[in-house]
């Protein structure tokens, strides 16, 4: 019988199985997450330059129109045209968080960007650590539990390290530097609506991530567009030149495919994996890309910037860890 076993050997168990297939499941949300994050990170150095010769108003409409053709010719040919039609309730919560992940994300945090000046690509990477918190607050939110103590504590502590990047060690500057505080504000609203438009992704669990995309994409370009049309018929803003578009068609083809099609796409992805509490800690990556890529450039973090940053990522950090230990514990 030992020699018939060993003939023959067992079969893995049902939850074996189930265990192979949730890590591998895992792996695959942690590697689409880490790869869309770096190209959001890249954005920031990328947009500088941008930002020096077209407007983000601008330059956002030409990005997400873009953007939006391609995924709905790549949604087309994959799922079919029945998956671009959305019609009812569907129809208005896709526009809304199309509106806020999209035009919301692409008109503040861009803005904002452009006001702090040359540091604008540092402070806005250092900004968006604070997504992961925002998760946090929305998750208690949708729950209608409020956030233990120990978020808060994490909330506070993450802040702490933001004030020290943007002014530079000296907080206290910041009161007399209102412009500062300014762009900090619009550049967080604007990363607040990132953080809206992915937990909005659990609103449609029967729509593949792709679809998802595209759908919220092409919905949130015609706000992008009647946004930015009134500011050209009210002349706040004055319509870009041919040449400055030129002048930015690097910085475009990246915002567009890379960190637009590409990026966004396997965001979702990562997030339909991991559900948007997990994935939202992924959001520290695009601090420590931008960081990078900024000091191989002409824009160095100082050391009291470097302590802030990762001031703000342990706090992300260890409140994810807390949040999963009293998960484990309920």
């Amino acid at each position: 019988m030992d020699k018939l076993a060993s003939a023959y050997p067992s079969q893995p168990s049902p939850a074996g199985i189930a265990s192979r297939v949730a890590t591998a499941r895992y792996a695959t949300g942690v590697g689409y997450c880490t790869a869309a994050t770096v190209s959001f990170g890249l954005m920031f150095p990328v947009m500088q330059r941008a930002l020096q010769r077209l407007d983000p108003f601008s330059f956002t409409s030409l990005r997400y129109l873009l953007a939006a053709a391609v995924m709905i010719a790549v949604l087309a040919l994959k799922e079919g045209r029945p998956a671009l039609r959305v019609a009812g309730r569907p129809l208005f919560a896709a526009w809304l968080l199309g509106s806020a992940g999209f035009a919301g994300f692409g008109f503040l945090v861009f803005l904002g960007q452009k006001m702090a000046g040359p540091q604008g690509a540092l402070n806005t990477s250092i900004l968006a650590a604070t997504q992961p918190l925002f998760g946090a607050l929305i998750h208690s939110a949708m729950t209608r539990r409020l956030a233990p103590w120990t978020t808060w504590s994490c909330f506070l502590l993450s802040f702490c390290g933001v004030a020290l990047v943007i002014s530079n060690g000296n907080p206290a500057g910041l009161l007399g530097a209102p412009g500062s505080l300014v762009s900090s504000a619009i550049t967080i609203a604007g990363m607040l609506c990132w953080v809206i438009y992915s937990f909005g992704s659990a609103r449609f669990p029967d729509w593949s991530p792709m679809r998802y995309t595209t759908i919220t994409m092409a919905l949130g370009v015609t706000s992008i567009v009647a946004i930015n049309l009134s500011l050209f018929a009210t002349g706040l803003v004055a319509p870009p030149t041919g040449q400055a578009v030129v002048d930015t068609l690097p910085e475009l083809l990246y915002m567009s495919l890379g960190a637009g099609v590409v990026g966004v796409s396997l965001w979702n992805a990562g997030n339909r994996l991991l559900t948007p509490i997990n994935a939202v800690l992924f959001l520290n990556v695009p601090t420590i890309t931008a960081f990078a890529v900024s000091a191989l450039t002409d824009i160095v973090p100082t050391p009291i910037q470097i302590a802030g940053a990762c001031l703000t990522c342990v706090a992300l950090v260890l409140n994810n860890l807390l949040a999963r230990r009293q998960a484990a514990r309920t």
